[in-house]
């Protein structure tokens, strides 16, 4: 058997598996069933499933109060005596009624938003939730009129303790529609070992692709081909809780299941000299492979959350373009700066293998005909064309221009529009 191309975090052979295996269901759930409940919410949940699957390795669960704050003042955990980087802290919320009723060394069960139990839970800590420390740690910045703000003021603002401790989790249920996309750490090692890749970059995305975002996947793709490695790209979605205005999980994944199958992706950006002799075209080194955790729209820190994710789940590489996992205030003026996501890497303080492959702003060009980095044509104007424009023209049904969003792409959101 052909080796991992890289550790998981924390120097790991391969990422943990708390999942509790099909032969020990029942007696796990006669268990479960007897222990105090808590619930979890719907955007919890993935980060449930993601201890469980071992994409979130080393952790072997919610942190408690000591791990926790160090993430927040130092952005690392201990793992084996060394250091791993790691940005944002994760751990469940519970009320102050329920905090009051938990004692660490006590086992609960976890409880999804219909009732159901998802996984055991051994509670090593019940700690006060300091909100606005997370939050102007995480946030980076005093003010709180953002997504990450309302999330945590508003979402779970009856929330203000959090538990950690160690997790046994129940397989994730497959989602009808795009289950086959979601796999585990293990399972996408397993398909990178049958490609023979010796690198693989990975594409994050939260959105539709225009084909500024696609010629970021062409050009982390082509930049390791031209390296001289035999490599492959994963068009890698998130298909955890989002915002109430992006577009939903379920159209987005049928956007990019079309530009894969109909051969779109990079068609006419890609770059024939270092194609045609190979005989390929940017889909053939292309896998699709859903993610399935929550957006915390914290800009420079969840960029190092996106990497630690694919780390773990085989990758060797991840684009991290202009504005990574981000999100403006409310008022539309900019928390970070545009390559602040690219500059948190240069400064980690803990370990992490995966590398950053830094991509600038992209846009069509008509003097190359393609799609080309901004910083290529010092002097010369783009094609512009505005979101706010791009969801007009889909609304009245009207074709966007195809030098800025596939064809397949806009007919599958505008006919989503209209059925909303």
């Amino acid at each position: 058997m052909t080796k991992d191309l890289i550790p998981a975090h924390g120097d790991l052979p391969e990422p943990l598996d708390l999942t509790v295996p099909e032969e020990a269901r029942e007696d796990f759930l006669a268990e479960a069933g007897r222990l105090k409940k808590i619930p979890v919410s719907d955007a919890d949940l993935s980060t449930v499933y993601r201890f469980g699957d071992g994409a979130l390795s080393p952790l072997t669960g919610p942190m408690d109060r000591e791990v926790y704050d160090r993430v927040l003042e130092e952005e690392v955990i201990e793992y084996n005596g060394r250091l791993y980087a790691w940005t944002i802290p994760l751990a469940f919320p519970v009320t102050a009624e329920l905090a009051k009723q938990l004692s660490p060394g006590e086992k609960v069960a976890l409880v999804n938003s219909r009732g159901e139990i998802v996984a055991t839970l051994e509670l090593h800590d019940v700690f006060p939730w300091d909100k606005r420390k997370y939050l102007t740690r995480v946030y980076l910045t005093e003010r709180f009129d953002h997504p990450g703000g309302d999330m945590v003021l508003k979402a779970d603002g009856e929330k203000d303790y959090l538990i950690g401790g160690k997790i046994q989790v129940l397989p994730q249920p497959k989602h009808p529609r795009f289950g086959k996309y979601v796999l585990r750490p293990k399972e996408v090692r397993e398909l990178i070992r049958q490609k023979g890749w010796e690198r693989v970059v990975a594409f994050q995305t939260r959105n539709p692709l225009h084909r500024a975002h696609e010629y970021a996947l062409v050009y982390g793709l082509e930049t390791l081909l031209r390296q001289g490695y035999n490599a492959g790209a994963c068009l890698n979605p998130l298909i955890g809780e989002t915002k109430g205005d992006d577009v939903p999980a379920d159209v987005r994944m049928r956007t990019y299941e079309a530009l894969i199958e109909q051969r779109a992706l990079g068609d006419g950006d890609s770059d024939p000299t270092l194609w045609g002799p190979r005989g390929e075209s940017v889909p053939d080194r292309v896998i699709l492979v859903g993610l399935d955790i929550k957006m915390f729209y914290a800009g420079p820190k969840e960029a190092v959350m996106h990497a630690i994710y694919r780390q773990n789940f085989g990758f060797t590489d991840i684009i991290i373009g202009r504005k990574h996992a981000d999100a403006p205030y409310h008022d539309g003026t900019p928390i970070w700066g545009d390559f602040d996501a690219q500059e948190i890497f240069k400064r980690l303080r803990g370990d992490l293998k995966i590398k950053p492959l830094c991509v600038g702003f992209a846009a069509y060009y008509e003097s190359v005909g393609r799609v080309d980095l901004m910083e290529n044509h010092p002097n010369e104007k783009p094609v512009s064309i505005s979101g706010k424009e791009i969801r007009a023209a889909l609304r009245e049904g009207r074709p966007v221009d195809p030098r800025i969003m596939r064809e397949s792409t806009a007919r599958i959101l505008a006919e989503a529009m209209a059925q909303k």
